[in-house]
């Protein structure tokens, strides 16, 4: 509908921004799938259910996050991969072993990225009271993914680069095959960028399941 009206949007067309859409929805697949539960934890830590998870001999975070997967999760791995090879031939973009490397890694550093901004949204239930508008509220800047960085002024450029990085979700990682010519410093650190993020993700989650001691006397 937007591209109705005009044929860019500061220099990306059409295709371009449907290759975001559906790269963005590929990366958010495995946070959708295999980390779901995070949403749920708030409820288990008001209601003192969380307190099963600290008797086992085993981490408590891979405890709990492996005992659901949301199968809605392969719905959007199959609207995004439909939606990011449609724009792919479209482009014309050269597709062999090594763009199929790239794209791999492209996709495990964005997902890395998505999956530790919902850690840390979901940990903060363990500090504050009624913190399910803080997974909304996370949640909900993920729709900027979608879009390039580049759009936004500087400020929102610095937020959503180092703040609330979800231009590592698709802007940074399209550029390596959308921009090959004007890739910046952020593009080669992002597999480096999103291990780290996660790990400090996975500490905060873990500080915080460390001090819950249920909710009895």
């Amino acid at each position: 509908i937007m591209f109705q009206s005009f044929s860019t949007i500061n220099g990306w067309n059409y295709y371009e921004m449907l290759f975001l859409y559906g790269f963005s929805l590929i990366a958010l697949t495995p946070m959708q799938c295999l980390f779901d539960n995070n949403w749920s934890l708030r409820n288990y830590v008001y209601e003192g259910d969380f307190i099963k998870y600290c008797f086992r001999p085993i981490n408590i975070f891979f405890y709990y996050i492996s005992e659901v997967f949301d199968v809605k999760g392969l719905g959007q791995l199959l609207m995004g991969g439909i939606t990011l090879v449609y724009a792919w031939n479209k482009l014309c973009l050269p597709f062999n072993w090594s763009s199929i490397l790239l794209l791999f890694i492209a996709f495990l550093s964005a997902s890395l990225f998505m999956i530790a901004i919902m850690n840390i949204a979901a940990a903060s239930c363990f500090w504050i009271i009624n913190s399910g508008f803080v997974m909304v509220t996370m949640f909900k800047f993920t729709n900027y993914a979608k879009f390039p960085a580049s759009i936004y002024d500087g400020f929102f450029r610095f937020i959503f680069s180092f703040i609330i990085p979800i231009a590592f979700i698709a802007y940074y990682p399209s550029l390596i095959f959308l921009r090959p010519t004007e890739i910046p410093i952020l593009t080669y650190l992002s597999p480096v960028l999103g291990i780290l993020f996660f790990y400090i993700s996975y500490k905060i989650w873990m500080k915080g399941a460390s001090k819950y001691s249920g909710t009895g006397n």
